[in-house]
């Protein structure tokens, strides 16, 4: 009956993500057809994946409530994506990050950020075919190198013949799966332990470190829920399901809906990972919520659960590779080789995502230590980093910005986000390094426009 759960769940949302895609005559591109109900889907669909569930429950094991600002954050930044970014992206006229950039400063400011931004969303990638294979070792028992090409092969199969529209109706099914299972599996381990003042009162959970907010330090947690604010506003994956909405309305009700569901499901994994720290302290800190899935639930439920948790995975690592793949072909390839038709612009981007899966497998394979959400929030201030700043000019601060400064800005902000990482002590998070490099130059292409339109004027 395990297994039968675990077939079920995963044949189900492979055949929407396959029957969207055929029925769609244009996969990849941005159409503006979606529903907030798809919007939300596919919003969902790539926020919440391994370092969600997976990687919050790991993270709760070691510090408790720190653990909440992957999904607070992210949840926080899908809310200002639908209020404050959604209507300018929307109605600017590009359908990436590059192509908003491209459109203020120039085809080479583009450039630029689809290779840099790809490096961001590549770390978080890899974070994700992490948390696949380490629930397929936790099921099958099966050796990591199996594990990896099995997490591979079903992202492949998730997003390839469905495109941006199949993330949002497999994201839809997955959402509804997923938000029940590990609600449930929260409510259960609150309930084990007898309420949640007990869970407060016991003393193997010191209240200081996992009742705060910011055990591990105001600056490392702050910067990690500010790495996912910022993160949200600048991948690719995110914007792609708001343009992909049929009205502005719409693509704002759908962030909504993610801006309340993204956190409680982080809530849930915290309780999790917590019961876990005290009935299972010696555990692999990871295998917190798949082995509370595997201990407490139903057989066929607990397939059904961990098959939602699988997709959850393969949907988000679907969503980030498809993200990249398109940015890479849009922005990188098409300027490198322009006219290429419809059909071979498909095979492109199927190419693309191939070499990212593959890519990401092998890093995978050669390096296996680590927390989960390590990987996430490093991966989402390294896209902030570059992005944010050039981003907002282009979006609300039209002709303002001297061009000749937007791309020393993401080399910068990058740069210095790494140096940091490396410089810094360990309770500050080198994104604020980064972001305030990336911020400096910006406001100085501001000055130098300024004085160039006054000596105009003169």
């Amino acid at each position: 009956m395990f297994y039968v759960g675990i077939v079920f769940v995963i044949a189900l949302i492979a055949i929407v993500g396959v029957m969207t895609g055929k029925v769609k005559n244009s996969q990849y591109d941005n159409s503006r057809r979606a529903s907030s109900k798809l919007v939300a889907g596919a919003l969902i669909g790539t926020l919440v994946g391994g370092s969600s569930t997976i990687g919050t429950a790991q993270l709760a094991f070691n510090y408790g409530f720190s653990a909440w600002w992957f999904t607070l954050g992210g949840g926080i930044g899908v809310l200002l994506l639908g209020c404050v970014f959604a209507k300018p992206m929307y109605t600017c006229g590009g359908n990436t990050i590059a192509d908003m950039l491209e459109r203020e400063y120039g085809s080479k400011s583009g450039f630029v950020c689809a290779i840099l931004s790809s490096i961001g969303t590549f770390l978080s990638f890899v974070a994700q075919i992490i948390s696949g294979a380490a629930l397929v070792m936790a099921v099958t028992n099966i050796q990591y190198t199996y594990s990896l090409i099995i997490v591979a092969v079903l992202m492949i199969i998730y997003v390839f013949w469905g495109g941006t529209l199949a993330l949002g109706y497999g994201g839809i099914v997955k959402t509804v799966v997923l938000s029940l299972s590990v609600a449930i599996c929260g409510v259960l381990s609150v309930v084990h332990l007898g309420g949640i003042d007990l869970l407060h009162k016991t003393d193997v959970l010191p209240h200081a470190q996992y009742f705060n907010l910011f055990a591990r330090g105001f600056a490392i947690d702050a910067g990690a829920g500010m790495s996912l604010l910022i993160g949200v506003i600048t991948t690719q994956s995110y914007i792609s399901a708001i343009l992909m909405a049929k009205s502005l309305d719409e693509a704002k009700k759908g962030t909504y809906i993610t801006a309340v569901i993204v956190p409680l499901i982080g809530i849930a994994g915290i309780f999790v990972g917590m019961y876990m720290r005290v009935n299972y302290p010696d555990i692999d800190a990871k295998m917190a919520l798949p082995m509370f899935i595997m201990e407490k639930m139903p057989p066929l439920v607990a397939g059904m659960m961990l098959a939602a948790l699988l997709v959850a995975v393969t949907g988000t690592g679907a969503g980030l590779s498809f993200g990249m793949a398109s940015m890479i072909y849009r922005n990188i390839f098409v300027k490198l080789k322009p006219g290429a038709s419809e059909k071979q612009s498909k095979t492109i981007i199927r190419l693309f995502l191939l070499s990212i899966v593959i890519l990401g497998g092998l890093l995978c394979y050669l390096n296996l230590s680590g927390l989960i959400l390590s990987w996430s929030f490093l991966s989402m201030g390294l896209r902030g980093a570059v992005a944010f700043f050039p981003l907002i000019g282009a979006l609300f601060l039209k002709g303002r910005i001297d061009r000749r400064f937007v791309i020393p800005s993401m080399f910068f902000g990058v740069g210095l986000t790494f140096v940091g990482k490396l410089i810094m002590p360990d309770g500050i998070d080198p994104l604020f390094l980064g972001l305030f490099a990336s911020l400096i130059v910006m406001v100085s292409g501001t000055v130098v426009m300024r004085r160039t339109k006054n000596q105009a004027t003169l």
